[in-house]
C-alpha cells in the first residue's frame, strides 16, 4: 500500500501513534497488529516523549477484528486461549508505555479497538461516534481485558448493560457515564488530546511518570491475567453455533437468531 499500517512521530515531547489503515476502517488485520507491536515498542523506547497520544486516520479509531478474516490469530492454528490472546497481545503493549497515553478516538470505536481505548489513561471522543463492545451481538466472549477494565470505568452495572446488549453508544452518552473525559466535534478530537498533551509535558515528568505507576498499583490493575481470563472464554465460545450465527447475521445485516448452542 506504500504506507505504514501504523505511523509512529514524536515532537514537542508528545509522541503520536496513529493507525492508518483507514479503507480497513482501522481493523484488527495481521498487518496492523504486527506494525503496531512494532511501532508501539518504538514509542515506549523513545526517552524524549513524556506523553503519547493514539488516534486513527478516517471515520474509525479502529472497528476491531475483520470479521471476513478471523476473530484469533489464524497463523497459530485452531482455536486456542493461546491464538485469541495473540490477537490481543500487541495492544496490551501500551500497558508497557511509562508516560501517559491519551486515545483520541477519532470516529467509532469497536470491539478489540474499543479494548485498546480502554488501556489508555485518557480518553477522547468524537461526540457523534460510536463506542462499544458488541461481542455478545456476535454470539462470542469479549476479550482483551474489557470484561475487567470496563465496569472499573462505569460501574459494575453500566458495564453490564454494554457488554450484556452488545449495544453502541455515542461519544456523548460515552462522556456522560465517565468513559471519557471529553466528547467534542469530529475536528477538535486531536487538538483536544494535544492540548492535555502538552499540559502533561509542563509537568516534572518523573513525577507524572511515578504517579501514573501509583494510580494503577492502587487500581490492582492486572489487566493481562484479565486478558488472558478471556481468551480461554473466547476461543470456547467460538466453537459454538451462536458464534457462527452472529457472524454471519453481521456479514448479512441481518438479526441473528441465537441458539444457546
Amino acid at each position: 500500500m506504500g504506507t505504514r499500517a501504523v505511523e509512529y512521530e514524536s515532537a514537542d515531547w508528545i509522541g503520536i501513534l496513529t493507525l492508518n489503515r483507514p479503507e480497513q476502517r482501522n481493523a484488527m488485520s495481521p498487518e496492523l497488529l504486527d506494525a503496531f507491536s512494532e511501532q508501539i515498542e518504538v514509542a515506549r523506547n523513545d526517552a524524549d516523549i513524556r506523553c503519547l497520544v493514539i488516534t486513527g486516520k478516517g471515520r474509525c479509531f479502529s472497528a476491531g477484528a475483520d470479521l471476513r478474516s478471523s476473530l484469533q490469530r489464524d497463523d497459530l492454528g485452531k482455536p486456542s486461549r493461546e491464538a485469541s490472546y495473540a490477537m490481543y497481545e500487541p495492544f496490551l503493549q501500551v500497558l508497557d508505555v511509562r508516560v501517559p497515553v491519551i486515545a483520541a478516538l477519532n470516529g467509532h470505536t469497536v470491539g478489540g479497538g474499543f479494548g485498546l481505548a480502554l488501556l489508555a489513561d485518557i480518553r477522547i471522543a468524537n461526540r457523534d461516534s460510536k463506542y462499544g463492545a458488541n461481542f455478545a451481538r456476535l454470539g462470542i466472549h469479549s476479550g482483551l481485558g474489557i470484561s475487567y477494565l470496563l465496569p472499573r470505568l462505569v460501574g459494575p452495572a453500566q458495564a453490564a448493560e454494554l457488554l450484556f446488549t452488545g449495544s453502541l453508544i455515542r461519544g456523548s452518552e460515552a462522556l456522560r457515564i465517565g468513559l471519557v473525559s471529553h466528547a467534542v466535534d469530529a475536528d477538535e478530537v486531536l487538538p483536544t488530546a494535544f492540548r492535555i498533551a502538552r499540559a502533561i509535558t509542563a509537568s516534572a515528568p518523573l513525577a507524572v511518570q511515578t504517579m501514573k505507576a501509583s494510580i494503577r498499583r492502587g487500581l490492582g490493575w492486572e489487566i493481562r491475567k484479565a486478558a488472558i481470563e478471556e481468551a480461554g472464554f473466547q476461543a470456547q465460545s467460538l466453537n459454538t453455533e451462536d458464534a457462527k450465527e452472529g457472524i454471519s447475521a453481521v456479514l448479512q445485516k441481518r438479526e441473528p437468531e441465537f441458539r444457546g448452542k
